[in-house]
């Protein structure tokens, strides 16, 4: 019936309510680094006492799908459930623990070493993979998210999961380009990349001679990824505000560029009109405040490790590279992640 995010910071709120969310704001005391969902869940709902059912979906798992909520929510409503929560299934063998110093033996949990399944043969376990928790009111404020009549919702495998430790993180990247939910609107393949020159193409210095000849460097990494996106089709396009004319010749990257744009997103919009191509069919790699708009605008965005604030802000994708260290091959193999789920879509 409604969508609410929780938050205590300013800048969640505003996200929140560009996407048509309705923002509760939490107070400091359920707003510690110890408090927990709980806590928020119930501080709403004595705000709030239209609400009967609260539904607690995790941000720390990004591939969950409307559908999965749909049929949760069904669970509750019209099959009387009080509480409902996500499961996946893991094929996975445990053994107890034996502590250092312990004159003892492991022991099996669940499994027979001397009949040990195949995992095509084993049904396996389910666990709690904390993408969601459905619940009555009358459970929450008991102090339960869990209780009464309960049933479990198995997840797919692939749309399960947890984003825990920064080593997760990647593994979810990769994780949401193939299976994430992009909406009712079919995916589109990207057919232009623009990319601005200095910052991201190069590491934004300029090194003068002393007969005042400019010279920058570049890494051959992001020549490569220029011309892997090529070979799939895909235009590559320069911008700068800065007239680099002679050292985008010396390079050789055979790239459409303008340079001295004073307004990159007009130039970024002619572009677009020229080629036919709808905003999703076009990603953009920018570092600094100018290109903030076309970051935006475009239905990929991306900046390298080393850019300012606010365009990291208005970026879709951070690169682990800093600009002119291989940020533009980095976001190309993101480009190229798109393109796979784009084509896994067609097939399915």
């Amino acid at each position: 019936n409604s969508i609410w995010v929780s938050t205590d910071h300013d800048e969640i709120e505003k996200v929140a309510k560009q996407f048509g969310a309705q923002v509760h704001r939490r107070s400091p005391e359920v707003s510690q680094d110890s408090s927990t969902s709980l806590e928020a869940i119930r501080e709403f709902l004595n705000h709030h006492h239209e609400v009967d059912i609260v539904g607690n979906i995790q941000a720390t798992s990004p591939c969950l799908h409307p559908s999965d909520l749909i049929k949760v929510a069904d669970l509750i409503q019209k099959e009387g459930f009080d509480s409902v929560f996500s499961v996946v299934r893991r094929h996975q063998f445990r053994w107890s623990e034996v502590k250092k110093g312990e004159n003892k033996m492991t022991e099996p949990q669940n499994l027979n070493p001397a009949k040990r399944y195949r995992r095509q043969d084993w049904p396996g376990e389910l666990y709690e993979n904390g993408s969601f928790y459905f619940a009555k009111r009358h459970l929450i404020e008991k102090g339960y998210l869990q209780g009464g009549k309960m049933a479990y919702y198995e997840m797919r495998a692939e749309h399960s999961v947890d984003i825990d430790i920064d080593i997760d993180w990647p593994i979810a990247e990769q994780r949401v380009l193939s299976f994430g939910y992009f909406g009712k609107e079919p995916l589109k393949e990207v057919k232009l990349l623009v990319c601005s020159v200095d910052g991201c193409l190069t590491n934004g210095r300029i090194y003068v001679t002393e007969d005042r000849k400019e010279m920058v460097s570049y890494d051959y990494r992001d020549v490569v990824g220029i011309n892997l996106l090529k070979k799939r089709g895909i235009q590559v396009r320069l911008i700068s505000e800065r007239d680099c004319s002679k050292t985008l010749s010396a390079m050789q990257l055979g790239c459409i560029a303008e340079v001295n744009a004073t307004n990159k997103l007009q130039v970024l919009e002619d572009w677009q009109k020229d080629m036919g191509l709808s905003w999703k069919e076009v990603a953009y790699l920018g570092n600094e405040e100018s290109d903030v708009e076309c970051l935006k605008k475009a239905g990929m965005s991306g900046v390298p490790a080393d850019a300012c604030a606010v365009a990291q802000k208005a970026a879709g994708f951070i690169c682990k590279s800093n600009g002119g260290c291989g940020a533009v091959r980095e976001f190309a193999e993101h480009i190229f992640l798109l393109l796979e789920k784009v084509n896994s879509a067609r097939k399915q």
